[in-house]
């Protein structure tokens, strides 16, 4: 009888969460229930899964409508039919067909129609659904030829007269218009709730004919799926064996590259995860990994492949990732093991800029029927609930901003107000809209389409109508592609220093850039930004604290600076250990055994199992089944308490005292909810060292990439300021010198055009193209025939220097755009062949004040080019010390004057702290500690230079300021306005400031960590 009931993922619909409605319909005595939701099926997996659960026969299908105007609802009689409405409705959404309003081409479904939409001729499996209230018609004696084809409609859409409420605010989102505007047709009947089965059959009780027809198309109706059967691609080759021999093949060619000399422990290695992986049928799922990483070294592309998958030398060995297991002793049971049946996790990530080509081959060699991305659903979020919530009930934009920015306590006390609360509340966790996966990709052996419909997002890749974790149930493995912008910082440098020097740099080889001399001095002294993950404040304040000097320590740092390590106190602990290691005691001689490197601390999710292994006496699968109780999704407290016992019960075997492993369980358990795999680790170090590499030793070209790609954590000027201290000569752009990015001539750094603000991105890459094609612009005039421009874009140009080739002054070449653009005509623009000869006048000669150029270099760039911030201070003051000479004032007040560069918000139980990082005149980097009460009477005033008063703390080599006093500086007036006073201080607002915001707690002081530092017996 329920067979049309929408949860939520009938979008901004349905008011019910699938485990809601299967968990109500059981308590009223529902024996079948059908989940049809508006053109998707994404809660169809586990809708089947509850009912099994509730012991409801669970039917499924779909809702078919075209804007709200609902065509037919499609039941599935089996698995066929799911299939037939997947392929349905990915046609509409991938292939632009229309959805049929009336005799779909679905044999293997039951197809209900609303009274609205009945067919002139009805088919054998179609049928008419009427809903109680309209029972009425059927006096009429038109419908006495149906009495065999019409069934009970009981649609289901919201539970209580709130969620009706609440549907109609959905109604109101999607239709983007206020509560009060919308139409019947907009939202459904005040009848669509799970009404009891007793009342339904009441409502139907002289209609026994059509009870007895809705009872045949529920017992027809035997959708069945199995879960857990491996769904992905089964197979690289043609066969098993034949994977399998490949895979065997391969690997052993990477042995010998990897490993020239005969290395026994490697091939043993091999061998043994050779067995595992066959074993478990993932030789094919390795094999398309490889497949994927080989196009992308044919075409000169580089990756990383990270996560757990760098615990296999089987992967090293086939070149998808970097890091030997074996010198890091990386336990294989923490990618696989016989006792874990969750897929590999392979983690690759490519240039941002190359990404969409390795996708493009992924779907073109298996097919787009058998390729999609991941989908995910994109929740209702605060900032958008109260947005959105608040527009329905006419809310003008500035109360919505209010709403929207501030907390809950902080909201206006009125009665629409409290209206939006209420349901806003009822919308967290809502699904608003379906989106792509990031990364995670499904390559499937049959047609994907038999277990999903496709969408078309805007980036051009089908995605499926699920999640990651529905498509794991299920039996898919996804393959991560990911991008980022650090890696094609890499690969553009090693490309840059081959074009402006001449040098093949063979970056994958990781021998030359692990543990080299100068880039382990500049690790020690936290000279890394532009670097991946190792450049922000917080990270090379780490690398200073530890005098980090070598790889291994590196892979430490890359993991105990994530916020779990940190928050519980282990990095503090790590760092005090690491820098007094005659000042503690291992816990046990297994810690020193297996944790010294670490110092005896947890600080890698591998540490758990070796400490299960060794300390508990538990084989290696099983200490990763106790990693794995503890931490992500499914954890699960009976699974916890089982793996407990068991530990226990084995410690007690090894002869440990009770007391003993009660600690290092409670150690364990602290440590394994939070900490970082040491594969991924090691591969985030890797990277991080080839970054480094590449900025020691090809400092300009690998500023100039990072700029290029973005930067990371710091604004552009930021990567300037690094590529001028590095000695690159920073030149503003130009029009016969730069293009559509920063370029390279020797070590003079021509600015891409694509900084200049307000210059369309379309002209930007024209500017460089017509060049190319017809030679250098020989005059502004020359520019003006050959470039579409109009006179405000020619003034930015002119304002930015771009036109200095000429040698004429920025008056000059002003009042001659002006001559020429007056009588230029566009359409003569390509007329004439030959330059006509230039009339010369004369032009007066004007003075321009010093610092003009830099005020327009604000006003365009955003920052100043052609000098220093400090050289626009009125003051010559630079401060009393420097932050070179920090070190040397422990404890003591220092006066300096610096310009900032980023600050960091922390709240606190006293309200928000800010950490700050800055420069000095010199150049040199220094950070500063705002704490509440100081922050109320000297707060940030924006980007700038500030005078700073503060006490100097070193914290294991590292400085920092807490600051007493600051003062924000005044620039000069701006000269260019030097007779209109009103706008002598407008541009100096737009010096930018980078700002973060962190919800993490406060780090741990010392006294507050509870890990011994003494032996227990």
């Amino acid at each position: 009888m329920y067979l049309n009931c929408h949860s939520y993922h009938s979008l901004r619909y349905g008011t019910i969460s699938v485990e809601d409605l299967v968990r109500d319909s059981a308590r009223l005595g529902i024996s079948a229930l059908a989940l049809t939701d508006i053109n998707t099926i994404t809660g169809i997996y586990d809708f089947y899964k509850l009912c099994k659960e509730f012991g409801i026969k669970p039917i499924v299908g779909v809702d078919v409508r075209l804007d709200n105007q609902q065509y037919f609802i499609a039941l599935a009689k089996n698995k066929q039919g799911i299939t037939e409405i997947c392929r349905m409705l990915t046609a509409h959404n991938c292939d632009g067909e229309m959805l049929p309003r009336q005799n779909p081409n679905l044999p293997n479904c039951f197809i209900i129609y609303p009274l609205k939409n009945i067919p002139e001729v009805l088919e054998d499996n179609e049928f008419i659904g009427i809903r109680a209230e309209e029972l009425h018609v059927l006096f009429q004696k038109k419908w006495q030829q149906f009495s065999d084809k019409i069934v009970v409609l009981q649609p289901v859409t919201f539970r209580t007269k709130r969620e009706y409420n609440l549907h109609r605010i959905l109604r109101a989102v999607d239709r983007n218009t206020l509560l009060s505007k919308l139409n019947e047709e907009d939202v459904c009947c005040t009848s669509e709730t799970l009404k009891l089965p007793s009342q339904v059959l009441n409502d139907f009780k002289h209609h026994p004919q059509i009870l007895m027809n809705t009872k045949k198309i529920i017992d027809q109706c035997g959708f069945e799926f199995e879960f857990g059967v491996p769904r992905n691609k089964k197979h690289f080759t043609d066969s098993k064996d034949h994977d399998e021999k490949l895979l065997r093949k391969l690997a052993y060619q990477g042995l010998k590259s990897r490993y020239p000399e005969n290395n026994e422990i490697a091939e043993k290695r091999v061998e043994k995860e050779l067995k595992v992986i066959n074993q478990l049928n993932f030789s094919g799922y390795f094999l398309i990994t490889w497949d994927i990483v080989e196009y992308s070294r044919r075409r000169g592309f580089m990756h990383v492949g990270r996560g757990s998958g760098a615990n296999s030398i089987v992967s090293y060995c086939l070149g998808i990732t970097d890091i030997c297991p074996i010198e890091l002793d990386l336990y294989f049971e923490r990618f696989l093991n016989l006792n874990r049946k969750s897929p590999p996790d392979f983690d690759i990530d490519w240039s941002w800029r190359e990404r969409d080509e390795i996708l493009k081959y992924i779907f073109e060699k298996y097919g787009r029927d058998h390729v999609a991305f991941c989908g995910t659903n994109v929740e209702f979020k605060y900032r958008s609930i109260f947005r959105e919530v608040g527009k329905a009930f006419g809310l003008p934009k500035e109360e919505l901003d209010a709403l929207a920015k501030n907390p809950m306590a902080l909201h206006d006390d009125n009665s629409v107000v409290k209206m939006v609360q209420k349901y806003g509340i009822l919308l967290e966790k809502f699904p608003n809209q379906r989106s792509m996966h990031s990364c995670g990709i499904l390559i499937s052996e049959e047609p994907i389409t038999n277990f999903t419909a496709l969408e078309m997002p805007p980036k051009g890749f089908p995605i499926v109508q699920f999640d990651m974790h529905v498509a794991e149930s299920i039996g898919f493995e996804k393959f991560d592609i990911l991008s980022q912008r650090g890696l094609g910082t890499i690969d553009d440098a090693v490309k840059l220093i081959k074009k402006n020097r001449g040098i093949d740099v063979d970056i994958r080889n990781t021998r030359i850039s692990k543990n080299e001399k100068t880039a382990n001095e500049f690790l020690t002294k936290g000279k890394t930004i532009g670097c991946f993950y190792i450049e922000s404040p917080a990270m090379r304040g780490l690398l200073r604290r530890l005098k980090c000097d070598n790889y291994k320590t590196l892979v430490a740092a890359s993991s105990i600076i994530r916020p779990g390590v940190a928050q519980s106190g282990m990095m503090r602990e790590y760092i005090f250990r690491h820098n007094n290691p005659g000042q503690f005691e291992y816990f046990h001689p297994v810690f020193e055994q297996q944790l010294g490197e670490t110092y005896g601390i947890m600080v890698y999710q591998e540490d758990v199992i070796k400490i299960a292994l060794h300390y508990g006496g538990l084989a290696a699968a099983d200490g990763d089944i106790l990693r794995r109780a503890m931490s992500g999704k499914g954890r699960s407290l009976s699974a916890l308490q089982k793996v407990k016992d068991h530990f226990f019960e084995s410690c007690k075997k090894q002869g440990h005292p009770e007391k003993l492993s009660q600690e290092v369980y409670r150690q364990i358990e602290s440590f394994a909810g939070y900490s970082f795999c040491k594969a991924h680790s090691a591969s985030y170090a890797v990277e991080s060292y080839q970054s480094l590499y590449l900025k020691v030793y090809y400092p300009i070209e690998f500023m100039v990439a990072a700029i290029n790609n973005g930067g990371g954590f710091y604004r552009t000027e930021v990567y300037v300021h690094e590529c001028r201290i590095a000695g690159g000569k920073i030149h503003n752009p130009c029009v016969n010198k730069s293009i559509l990015q920063t370029t390279l001539y020797g070590e003079d750094v021509y600015l891409g055009l694509m900084h200049i603000e307000k210059l369309e991105a379309k002209i930007a890459q024209f500017i460089p193209e017509e060049r190319q094609e017809n030679g250098e612009y020989t005059s502004l005039e020359n520019f003006i025939k050959r470039v579409p421009i109009g006179i405000e874009t020619l003034q930015i140009l002119i304002f930015c220097g771009a036109f200095r080739f000429t040698g004429k002054q920025k008056n000059e070449l002003l009042i001659e755009a002006r001559l020429i653009m007056v009588n230029f005509k566009p359409q003569n623009r390509y007329l004439s062949f030959f330059e006509e000869p230039r009339k010369d006048y004369q032009l007066p000669q004007l003075k321009r004040n010093l610092f003009e150029d830099a005020f327009d270099e604000i006003e365009i760039l955003g920052f100043p080019v052609s000098c220093s911030p400090f050289d626009l201070l009125q003051t010559k003051f630079r401060g009393d010390v420097m932050a070179k000479d920090l070190l040397k004032f422990h404890k003591k007040q220092v006066r300096m004057l610096a310009y900032l560069i980023s600050r960091k918000h922390v709240p606190t139980k006293k309200g928000t702290m800010y950490f700050g990082t800055w420069i000095d005149s010199d150049g040199e980097y220094f950070d500063t500690a705002h704490f509440p009460d100081n922050l109320k009477n000297y707060p940030f005033q924006g980007g700038g230079c500030y005078l700073l008063l503060g006490l100097v703390e070193v914290d294991f080599h590292f400085p920092t300021i807490t600051i007493l006093k600051m003062a924000k500086m005044p620039f000069i007036p701006d000269p260019r306005y030097s007779v209109d006073s009103g706008k002598s201080f407008e541009v100096h607002q737009k010096i930018n400031e980078d700002v973060s915001m962190t919800s993490r707690k406060p780090y741990p002081q010392e006294h507050e960590i509870v890990l011994p530092r003494r032996k227990m017996s």
